[in-house]
């Protein structure tokens, strides 16, 4: 039996029927940290408060309908001098509260350790405003996890966190007497401040010290020094100044930060794409798996449509063969893509109708995600072919027509109205009579924002997967031809083909014509890349990273 949570349910029973306040720990940046109990209040919240970085961590657990009113700055000074703002959050909060709604207050990292909630938990406990906490992975701790520098070591060394922009000469004496690891939050263009004040302290110049940026997300980026060489290093590297200067980095001193131990332990930035953007040329529905499985291995998946899914221009056809489908018209049924499926799924509620319809037909799909489809939607194939998933290697299984097993001789196959005679024409040899209907169109979708154009062309991606021919045609067409520094990874043969009669070189081949293959052949690409400029000695850069000075020529 599992051990039981005084918090197992979204609405604590003391909070129903008043509006109260969860105050969430959205952890340091990365969506996955988020606790089982903060996915469970954010999908019962009606009321969701948080700064724009946060709330894009969290939105996506929250339902549809829930209120997110922006939060508005009340330092106008602060705005005049460009630095951050303080924001009016206490009475968003509490407003709502008293409006009976169920509020969550997301803060970046741990309500307790991060931030000024306890301000805001204050004011709701002298209003009489019931709340409750839901702690999350402190940013002062999962940056340096995420940065492969461990905090303690077997020995027990002592812990110390610092905070900067707060720190008086005291807090700076007291962790510069000790030996211990100090964790200091400060922002890019302080960190030699604060490593100067350690050294007046009392810690050596040669004391090891890693800076991280952006922690825990896919635009990490850590630097390792010294206290004494902090300065010359992000001068070197050009790292300052800079716009981002003001951004928020963790700093960790001590010898558990050593660069030898790093380079073991540095198991997020050591993935095979880390920070890799890969352009994703496919429906938004399509794209969802393969950007979570390219987020896997440290990639910054960019979505971008190529195609719209249409209804078919004249639907009677359609229609007549969904009815057929219920008085016993066909014996087979062939979904060629998980489009097909949603077409024949939409009319069937559009009749009231559900997967029993599909009592008594054989059902057939080509590809992986189209029967995961079919199976979301109740509805178990009878045949997926066993190699190739095309309509080639689904013809390879079919059964030819057998008049005294086969009561029916006839086949419904809704495809879109570009697909090929391919499968037709095998299974008319087969014996079979065949319903060709287009269940949806598919037209060439609007140019993506004038930024992602200029991205492609310009060589902003490191890498673009193209799933089909039709990706390749229409990502050129709606927004030119993607930069010859850009990896271009081709699911199969005739869409490398195509891609390579438009000018492109193709770099990845999957070894299977599966969107997840052609994934995993694109992270072996970026592993393999990745261990050769180690085993040179040459720094780790992304495809789209240039040397200053270096001039490129386009591939015609």
């Amino acid at each position: 039996m599992s051990p039981t949570s005084p918090t197992t349910s979204p609405l604590s029973p003391v909070f129903a029927g008043h509006g109260n306040v969860t105050f969430l720990g959205a952890g340091p940046g990365d969506p996955g940290l988020l606790t089982l109990r903060a996915v469970e209040v954010l999908a019962g919240a009606d009321v969701l408060i948080a700064e724009p970085e946060v709330l894009e961590v969290v939105r996506g657990h929250a339902r549809s309908g829930v209120s997110t009113p922006e939060l508005t700055v009340v330092d106008e000074a602060s705005t005049t001098a460009g630095v951050p703002v303080l924001r009016d959050a206490t009475n968003l909060v509490m407003e709502a509260a008293r409006g009976g709604k169920r509020v969550v207050r997301a803060v970046t990292g741990d309500p307790g350790l991060d931030g000024d909630a306890g301000s805001e938990m204050l004011a709701c406990a002298a209003a009489g405003i019931p709340f409750e906490v839901v702690p999350g992975v402190a940013t002062a701790v999962g940056v340096p996890a995420y940065a492969g520098v461990p905090l303690r070591d077997a020995q027990g060394t002592d812990v110390r966190f610092v905070d900067a922009r707060t720190a008086d000469d005291r807090c700076w004496s007291e962790v510069g007497a000790s030996d211990g690891t100090v964790v200091v939050s400060t922002s890019l263009d302080s960190v030699a401040a604060a490593a100067g004040e350690l050294v007046a302290a009392g810690r050596k110049p040669d004391t090891p010290l890693t800076v991280t940026i952006a922690g825990t997300t896919t635009r990490q980026r850590t630097w390792t020094a010294t206290l004494g060489t902090i300065a010359q290093v992000f001068k070197q590297g050009k790292v300052l100044p800079s716009p981002e200067g003001h951004r928020p980095v963790i700093a960790v001193v001590g010898e558990r930060s050593a660069p030898a131990q790093r380079d073991q332990l540095a198991w997020f930035e050591s993935k095979p794409l880390f920070g890799w953007r890969v352009l994703v040329p496919r429906t938004k529905e399509q794209a969802a798996s393969l950007s979570d499985q390219l987020r896997s291995y440290g990639a910054v998946p960019h979505e971008v449509p190529t195609i719209a899914v249409e209804p078919p221009r004249t639907p009677q056809q359609m229609e007549r063969a969904v009815k057929g489908l219920v008085t016993g018209r066909y014996e087979w049924i062939a979904f060629t893509s998980v489009n097909a499926v949603k077409a024949v799924r939409e009319k069937f509620e559009e009749y009231g109708l559900d997967a029993r319809a599909f009592a008594g037909i054989k059902v057939a799909a080509v590809g992986e995600q189209t029967a995961a489809a079919l199976v979301d939607f109740g509805v178990k194939p009878d045949l997926v072919p066993s190699g190739e998933q095309s309509a080639a290697g689904l013809l390879e299984d079919w059964p030819p027509y057998d008049p005294v097993f086969d009561p029916i001789d006839r086949v419904f196959l809704p495809r879109a109205d570009i697909a090929t005679e391919t499968l037709v024409a095998g299974l008319i040899e087969l014996g079979w009579e065949v319903d060709d209907v287009t269940a949806y169109r598919t037209v060439r979708a609007s140019p993506p924002p004038a930024d992602t154009r200029e991205a492609i062309k310009g060589g902003g991606f490191d890498a673009v997967l193209f799933t089909s021919s039709s990706t390749v045609r229409n990502l050129v067409g709606i927004a030119g031809k993607p930069h010859n520094v850009t990896v271009i990874a081709c699911i199969g043969p005739a869409t490398a083909k195509t891609a390579e009669e438009h000018g492109l070189r193709v770099d990845v081949l999957s070894p299977e014509p599966s969107v997840h293959k052609l994934a995993e052949a694109l992270a072996d690409f970026g592993l393999r890349r990745r261990e050769a400029a180690l085993e040179a000695g040459d720094p780790v850069t992304r495809p789209s990273e240039r040397r200053p000075g270096a001039r490129r020529r386009r591939t015609t």
